[in-house]
């Protein structure tokens, strides 16, 4: 992907915001910060652990990152915690 195709697909995007599917089957939308738990050992974080994500990017490879306190990891070592409404 080139940075032009890039742009225009960020366009739609927001470092704030993510939508989810519910384990259950609904679609949500979580607002940052929002809690995940920890899955496997990373950087500073330990398994077990829930973190607050302060934001939201994507990578060039269009890979969903995480930034937690700072420091930003990639999406797949985490679970959301969602909020039974």
């Amino acid at each position: 992907m080139n940075e032009k195709e890039l742009l225009k697909l960020l366009q739609f995007s927001n470092p704030k915001e993510i939508w989810i599917v519910t384990y259950n089957n609904l679609l949500k939308i979580l607002f940052c910060p929002f809690k995940v738990l920890v899955l496997t050992d990373v950087g500073t974080l330990i398994r077990g652990q829930i973190v607050w994500v302060d934001g939201i990017k994507i990578t060039q490879e269009l890979k969903t990152v995480y930034i937690i306190n700072g420091q930003a990891y990639y999406y797949h070592y985490f679970d959301f915690i969602v909020d039974e409404e």
